[in-house]
């Protein structure tokens, strides 16, 4: 069947109707609670289908077909995009998708797995079931039919075409559902189309749309087909004239005739074996022998991506826009610049095709960009249809009308009230919303099935089962309806006080302590969230429901990298808490300390971060709160370590791990333990770092969910120990030991959604380490992803770190102008918010690249500062000071004097004797090499041998990498010259 499938599918590509059999080979793979049916486009999980794009559809199938395989992602594209020219982001991004689907990574579930230089792999075991296969009619030319012709092309529908297909073939009865606009009549021909040499007595179509008596389907149908009328009953004459053929009648619009549709499909299937029925319809006929198949909306961009042209034009939705905005400009195409806001109204119309139909007709009036920012008013906006469609899809309010209509006053209610949701919901959230006669969750679960089996509420795929939402569109119609019943504030009071009640303990005036379990639940809930406190601090709202909900949903924010968010929404809560409450104090606390975290990531004042860190642990000590008083220590170690102040550090690094012992708290252990190793390291005790570094690689897995934190820790643990072990490795001279543990960290967050996590293990392991051996092309990946990172996350406090990053691998490549005005830029910004990010490290970097550029006096005066600030006062590290030296008597040789090349080798002497006691072999292989360069120039060969053999031979491991290469190459060039 999938050869067949994939030869229908390249004919529909090639605008062709292909008839003939079609075979069904149903072969279904099962891993994990899934099981895949590639002929059906199907993945089930725990027997529910689970909503994936086509072109996922199509990546997860090539991957499983050949599971423990590495696909090439050339493969993989075009298999997705066989017509299609696209690069590798368009896959990643869809990868992505796939795996947050699949739920990989999570629980500990592994599928897919990214295979780097190479391709992907489906790793998770795949089991194989193969049923017998079911016989199709066989392919003869049509002998009849009244299939309307296609005036436009279907976009983004070959798949579900080819599924329709099938289908139809093998269950007879077929309804496809879907709301209003989806597309189903044109789904419904296209199949018709391509099943047509399979019926010898045709394929027929029957609209039943402009029907206002359903008395009147038989006699619709009849008239369609051409059956001969007859006497008395019009259902009886059909029959006969049905009996003994082998048609396919397709029943467009179903809906408000349904009854009466779903009664003579009855009829004439029992009477006609060889008759097939296609049916649309926006709710099931629920009639006996009926298969459903709901038509998805167009595959859609996910937020937030950052695509191309050429990416985005890869996703039906907005190949479909594109395509009728062309149209209406009477051939022009959009300008790249366009492209933002046509994903905006992509996404904002939910991938729906007659309302993106209706938003490109309008581009001649508005404009794309302009056209976006109206969306908000989307029912008055788009209402530009065809003249000769039906009255009902001229405009998207008509189309909504159509069936709202159609709903008994019960359910018409019941969708209004749910439209509060502004995302998914769960069945005990919509009957917290209901007025009392209605909250009944029986009554509401079974309203809300009536709805789903109507297509005006959807389940909500991206999620769990249980959960379910309104399209936008449907949400902006039944927003109005609301708004004229005057049941805004009510619905929206309740709905507020509800996720309330779900995330601030019942009857405590204290917050929750979420463990990561619930941050998981409760980010479901974001939109809903961010509804309920805008309410709360609107002038109809309750304030004091919005302070406990914002506290109360802090270490949610955090979790999810929105740290501008959370700083907004702190700041906000904080000015309007009543200092006269029994809970001020510690609804306070947990504010500020979500403030502190959000100041740092969003590069806000690095004083004031430390500042309401202070104050949130005064409290914290009052109220006599251990827990309390432990996450604010780490916290503020880290504030205080980004502001350069180490040994305020180390002491809220000490007393946090003793209260971490002292109340069983594993994890504040271990964070505890990593961070003094980090202190450790800074200072130049490198052999005592590594030591509190293995021991938290070594330590039992962390997070459990006994384990409840009211703000967790954001970093895994486990893979920044393994980062900040690589740098203290490649200092004391084991490079590959060095690289192997900056590869591991990253395994070790391979699949975490938690972006910040990655920009730290990226900044303190790799970002590190692959200058550090010239490994430059890497170095630069790495750089660009923690860039990357930090932009998608909001958190410009890591962009600023990926500048100063940058900014010195420009500087080791020689490229020292560009390096210069980097580091300068990344210096301003920090100059005025007040952090210090390594200030000694790249300040070092900052006076090569003024040498570079014959500008010595300055880089001898930023190298002097820099050796100021690593050895004393607040910017205490210790572990730099030997290079700082170093660099310090290569600029000093550049000047050439006499005095200048004595000042040198002292340099030189100091940082070597510096290197030995910190262990820093490394350190002190990169003097060797500069002081046996000064000793050759003034003809010490032998003296310079003396110097540099001994220190090269201490290595074991890494004579690939820059500087043992180099001491390799010099010490050969002092041996010819002897």
């Amino acid at each position: 069947m999938l050869s067949r499938l994939r030869k229908f599918t390249a004919g529909c590509r090639n605008g062709l109707a292909l008839g003939g059999d079609f075979p069904v080979d149903e072969e279904t793979f099962a891993f994990g609670s899934f099981r895949l049916i590639p002929a059906q486009r199907e993945l089930l999980e725990d027997g529910k289908p689970l909503r994936l794009g086509a072109r996922a559809f199509d990546i997860l199938v090539t991957l499983v077909e050949s599971a423990g395989e590495t696909i090439r992602r050339d493969q993989l594209i075009a298999r997705a995009w066989p017509d299609t020219v696209v690069d590798d982001g368009a896959l990643r991004v869809h990868v992505a998708a796939l795996r947050k689907a699949l739920g990989d990574g999570r629980g500990g579930n592994r599928f897919i797995a990214n295979i780097p230089g190479r391709g992907y792999t489906f790793v998770a075991p795949v089991g194989r079931e193969q049923p017998q296969q079911t016989a199709a009619p066989p392919n003869r030319p049509g002998l009849g039919g009244n299939l309307p012709a296609q005036l436009t092309r279907v976009i983004g529908r070959v798949e579900i075409i080819a599924t329709m297909v099938a289908r139809t073939v093998q269950q007879r009865f077929l309804t496809i559902v879907g709301p209003g606009g989806i597309g189903k009549t044109t789904v419904a021909v296209a199949a018709g189309e391509a099943l047509n040499g399979s019926y010898e007595h045709g394929v027929w179509f029957v609209g039943l749309a402009s029907l206002q008596d359903p008395a009147l389907v038989p006699g619709a149908i009849s008239a369609a087909v051409g059956s001969t009328p007859g006497v008395g009953d019009p259902l009886s004459s059909l029959v006969a004239w049905l009996r003994g053929k082998r048609a396919l009648i397709i029943l467009d619009n179903c809906e408000h005739v349904i009854n009466a549709a779903a009664a003579t499909v009855e009829v004439m299937l029992k009477a006609a074996p060889q008759v097939a029925i296609l049916a649309t319809s926006r709710e099931p006929l629920r009639a006996e022998g009926e298969w459903l198949l709901r038509l998805p909306s167009l595959e859609v961009p996910p937020a937030g991506n950052g695509l191309t042209a050429a990416e985005a034009l890869s996703f039906p939705a907005v190949e479909l826009f594109t395509e009728r905005a062309a149209a209406a400009l009477g051939g022009m195409g959009l300008a790249d610049a366009d492209i933002p806001a046509v994903l905006e109204i992509c996404r904002h119309l939910d991938g729906v095709p007659l309302a993106i139909e209706l938003a490109a007709a309008q581009v001649d009036v508005f404009g794309v960009r302009s056209l976006a920012a109206r969306l908000d008013d989307r029912l008055v906006v788009l209402t530009r249809g065809r003249r000769t469609a039906l009255p009902r899809q001229q405009t998207l309010r008509a189309t909504i009308d159509w069936s709202y209509e159609l709903l008994p006053e019960a359910e018409r209610r019941l969708l209004c009230r749910l439209a509060v949701f502004p995302a998914g919901f769960a069945l005990e959230a919509a009957a917290a919303v209901m007025s009392q006669s209605d909250d009944d969750a029986a009554v509401v679960g079974e309203g809300i099935a009536n709805l789903v089996a109507k297509s005006l509420v959807s389940r909500d795929g991206s999620t769990q089962p249980g959960r379910w939402r309104l399209l936008e569109t449907i949400r902006a119609y039944a927003l109005e309806k609301r708004a004229e019943s005057g049941e805004l504030d009510a619905a929206s009071r309740q709905h507020a006080e509800f996720f309330r009640d779900l995330i601030v303990p019942a009857g405590t005036n204290e917050v929750l302590q979420l463990s990561i379990d619930d941050v998981a639940r409760y980010g479901r809930e974001i939109d809903n969230v961010r509804a309920a406190i805008d309410w709360s601090f609107s002038p109809s709202g309750d304030i004091a429901n919005g302070v406990d909900l914002t506290a109360a949903y802090v270490p949610v924010w955090l979790h999810l990298s929105l740290m501008q968010e959370c700083r907004e929404r702190c700041e906000r809560a904080l000015r309007a808490l009543a200092p006269g409450s029994a809970s001020h104090a510690r609804l306070q606390m947990w504010l500020q300390i979500g403030l502190g975290n959000s100041l740092l990531h969003t590069r806000g004042p690095s004083e004031q971060a430390q500042t309401v860190l202070t104050e949130a642990l005064e409290s914290a000590e009052a109220l006599g709160d251990l827990s309390a008083q432990l996450r604010v220590l780490l916290d503020l170690a880290s504030v205080t370590g980004f502001r350069g102040e180490y040994a305020r550090a180390a002491a809220a690094s000490e007393r946090a791990g003793a209260i971490a012992q002292q109340i069983g708290d594993t994890t504040g252990v271990v964070f505890a333990d990593r961070r003094m190793g980090m202190i450790l390291l800074r200072t130049g005790r490198l052999a005592e770092a590594q030591r509190y570094f293995e021991r938290v690689i070594q330590s039992p897995p962390l997070y459990r969910n006994e384990d409840r934190l009211p703000i967790r820790r954001h970093s895994d643990d486990r893979a920044m120990a393994r980062a900040l072990l690589a740098r203290a490795l490649w200092l004391q001279g084991f490079p590959e030991r060095a690289y192997h543990e900056a590869q591991a960290s990253l395994s070790d967050i391979r699949g975490s959604d938690h972006q910040l996590t990655m920009c730290r293990v990226l900044f303190y392991g790799m970002d590190r380490i692959t200058p550090m051996t010239g490994d430059f092309a890497a170095a630069e990946t790495a750089i660009s992803s923690i860039i990357e990172l930090a932009t998608s996350a909001a958190a410009p406090f890591w962009a600023t770190v990926g500048q100063f990053l940058r900014g010195k691998l420009l500087v080791e490549r020689h490229q020292f102008a560009e390096g210069l005005a980097a580091l300068r830029e990344a210096f301003d910004t920090c100059n005025q918010t007040g952090w210090r990010l390594s200030y000694p490290e790249f300040m070092g970097s900052f006076a090569l690249a003024l040498a570079g550029l014959g500008r010595l006096d300055e880089a001898h005066d930023a190298v002097c500062k820099a050796i100021e600030a690593a050895g004393e006062g607040k910017d205490d590290q210790q572990w730099y000071i030997p290079e700082l030296l170093r660099i310090r008597g290569e600029v000093l040789l550049r000047q050439t004097s006499n005095q200048a090349v004595q000042a040198a080798a002292d340099c030189f002497a100091q940082a070597a004797e510096m290197a030995r006691k910190q262990g820093a072999l490394s350190w002190e292989l990169r003097v060797a090499l500069s002081l046996a360069r000064l000793l050759r120039g003034q003809g010490r060969s032998a003296e310079a041998v003396g110097i540099l053999r001994p220190v090269y031979d201490r290595f074991t491991e890494g004579f690939a990498t820059a500087d043992l290469q180099q001491a390799k190459c010099l010490l050969e060039q002092l041996a010819l010259a002897d």
